[in-house]
């Protein structure tokens, strides 16, 4: 019954989908407010259609309907209700289901925001949305196929992947990932709109910057997720490994800052227009190559489905949007109605964004160069070879600092041109606290240069930012003539788009820090400990309690239990656990992490003995909790910029 009615609802989408594009195109050649309606409501249709197929497939996984060959695939009868649920994405075919599901409810979003726009720009963006819907929702028709019945069917299933069982991130992690993959598709739909119309008003750039934006934050947030997620599960003590999977979330979101930078020039400037519409349709490309790294099984990752037919469809769609993209972009570029002045000022805002979008680019292509290469060497020479984390980090050390000096040297210079007096009593107090900063760091005892610079470069950063965000501020209320608070939040309030900015930049700044002095100072050790003994270790004394075991219906939970004291004070208890599934031949551990301002504490178990001695792998690093503040940072300052104004129009 489920796979008929899942089935019969994909097929809806198709066709619903299918016939937008046509609509659309009409509404776009012929300008017609009549037939862009009509294309939003098949808009609102295929989205109606998925949010009900996904509905059945839930429903199917958690009433254990094994007559659905998904759910015979990933489901089990000892699987909990809430693993259940987000095991929709834990597979293949649920996962490109979902996928299709969030597209969908963008295109809806849009189409309902711009149903008062100009029906010949907005219906071209459709177009471009409904031609990747129907990419995706044919893969769930053909390839893909959640909802195959099976019999007969099985009285019991697997359950989905044990690494997705073993920590509730992974509820939030994926589908937070996704929100900023497939949302990549709306920028990258207005970008080519305004390109085939010849239109790049203010307008426009306002929207297609406020997409950008919250799909910048939803992939910022996935990325810290899935950092988090890696920290707080696979033991090795780290939360970024330079995987090719990890490295195809992070290309995007490059190319995307560059974007979203590129955008304030094109906004305020009416510069740069061929840097942000085409750096908003490689982002969506590298979205697209990110979907085939992690779906294609031609990656080896830890985040990686199996081998799959999806993999040359993949490939192929790819190389249909990038032939596309690059045709519209050569024959239409230097039709959108946005002027550039014939020169640049050296010492200027203009420049500091240009720079900004030159490193970000060649950051990117440094992380692609070195995904890539290994594939495609294995595939012309036939020879395996590896490209780890030293090849990433002796490119990304120099671009990332030369990426934060932009984020305080590029605030503090004007628009248009900038006189060498100005720039010096602009940069003068906070470079004066950033040397201040570093120099007192070195000064307090931390070895080595890195440290040091990054906390020069964090003072430098949030002294530039807390300026500019007093700045407009201040300037209201000398206008108003008050300073009460409540004229103080309404000044706030007004300038939100620039405090959402500088709250993104001290958010990036707080993370780098935390980055440099948690990788460069990590201490790493590994103990043994007896019942009822004590072992010190870089100045923590564990006590070892004792193991227990806990039978769950879905696992076997083997913890140690230790008492955790620093300078004969007690902090705490850990449980560093083993995790027994009956679908994994060896059991999975969980670490147990004590964050503290200062440093974590990080344990995993090596070794436990029934009843007997446990050894775990100590790990002592310092500011970890102040990359997830930093995060979290970027993340509202994104949001907060991206919140639309009371009297926006759609």
């Amino acid at each position: 019954m489920i796979s008929t009615l899942g089935q019969l609802l994909i097929h809806a989408a198709l066709i619903a989908s299918a016939a937008g594009i046509v609509v659309s195109g009409v509404a776009a050649v012929r300008d017609s407010a009549q037939a862009h309606a009509l294309a939003r409501r098949l808009a609102y249709a295929a989205a109606a259609a998925l949010t009900l197929a996904t509905g059945a497939m839930e429903w199917a996984l958690i009433t254990h309907d094994f007559s659905v060959s998904y759910v015979a695939e990933v489901g089990s009868l000892a699987t909990p209700p809430i693993i259940s649920v987000v095991s929709l994405w834990s597979s293949l075919d649920g996962s490109i289901l979902f996928w299709a599901l969030v597209l969908a409810l963008y295109q809806a979003a849009f189409a309902w925001r711009t149903r008062d726009a100009q029906p010949r720009i907005a219906s071209w963006a459709l177009v471009m949305l409904q031609i990747t819907l129907v990419f995706f929702t044919g893969l769930v028709v053909s390839v893909a196929t959640p909802f195959a019945p099976l019999s007969p069917a099985p009285l019991d299933g697997p359950g989905p992947n044990a690494l997705l069982q073993n920590h509730l991130l992974m509820a939030i992690h994926p589908p937070t990932l996704y929100l900023g993959y497939v949302g990549m598709a709306v920028p990258f739909a207005m970008a080519m709109a305004a390109l085939l119309t010849g239109r790049l008003d203010a307008h426009w750039m306002r929207s297609m910057r406020a997409w950008s934006l919250w799909v910048w934050s939803f992939l910022t947030l996935g990325i810290l997720l899935g950092g988090w997620w890696s920290y707080e599960v696979l033991g090795w003590g780290g939360y970024w490994a330079w995987d090719p999977v990890e490295n195809a979330s992070l290309l995007p979101w490059l190319t995307l800052t560059a974007a979203m930078h590129s955008l304030v020039v094109t906004s305020r400037r009416r510069r740069f227009r061929s840097w942000t519409l085409s750096l908003i349709i490689v982002s969506f490309l590298l979205t697209l190559l990110g979907t085939f790294m992690t779906r294609s099984g031609v990656f080896n990752s830890v985040h990686s489905f199996t081998q799959s037919p999806i993999g040359p469809l993949f490939l192929s769609f790819i190389a249909i949007v990038l032939v596309g993209s690059l045709a519209v972009v050569a024959l239409r570029l230097d039709k959108v109605e946005v002027g550039d002045p014939p020169s640049y000022q050296p010492v200027s805002r203009e420049v500091m964004f240009l720079l900004n979008n030159l490193l970000l680019s060649t950051f990117a292509f440094t992380v692609l160069y070195g995904s890539v290469y290994p594939l495609v060497n294995q595939a012309i020479f036939g020879s395996q070879i590896s490209v780890g984390g030293p090849y990433f980090e002796r490119f990304a050390a120099p671009l990332s600092i030369g990426l934060l000096a932009l984020l305080g040297v590029g605030p503090s210079l004007s628009w248009g041109r900038t006189g060498p007096g100005t720039a010096a009593r602009q940069l003068a107090a906070p470079v004066a606290l950033g040397l201040v900063a570093g120099v007192g760091t070195a000064l307090a005892g931390v070895s080595g240069w890195g440290v040091p610079l990054a906390a020069g470069l964090a003072a430098f950063i949030v002294t530039v930012s807390l300026r500019e965000m007093a700045a407009p501020v201040m300037a209201a209320l000398r206008k108003e003539g008050g300073t009460t608070a409540a004229q103080v939040a309404r000044a706030w309030l007004r300038s939100r788009r620039r405090q959402g900015a500088h709250i993104a930049h001290i958010g990036t700044a707080i993370a780098a820090l935390a980055i440099t002095a948690s990788s460069s100072h990590k201490v790493e050790g590994e103990i043994t400990i007896e019942p009822q003994q004590t072992v010190s270790w870089e100045g923590y004394d564990f006590t070892f309690t004792g193991d227990e075991q806990v039978r769950q219906s879905y696992r076997i939970n083997h913890r140690a239990n230790l008492i955790v004291r620093r300078a004969a004070a007690e902090l705490g208890a850990m449980e560093p656990s083993m995790n027994y599934y009956a679908t994994m031949s060896q059991p999975l551990g969980t670490p147990a992490v004590m964050n503290r301002v200062s440093e974590d504490l990080y344990l995993s178990v090596v070794r436990l003995v029934p009843e007997g001695s446990v050894t775990v792998r100590a790990y002592r690093q310092p500011l970890v909790v102040w990359l997830w503040i930093g995060g979290m940072l970027m993340v509202l300052g994104a949001a907060l910029g991206a919140w639309p104004k009371r009297d926006a129009r759609p």
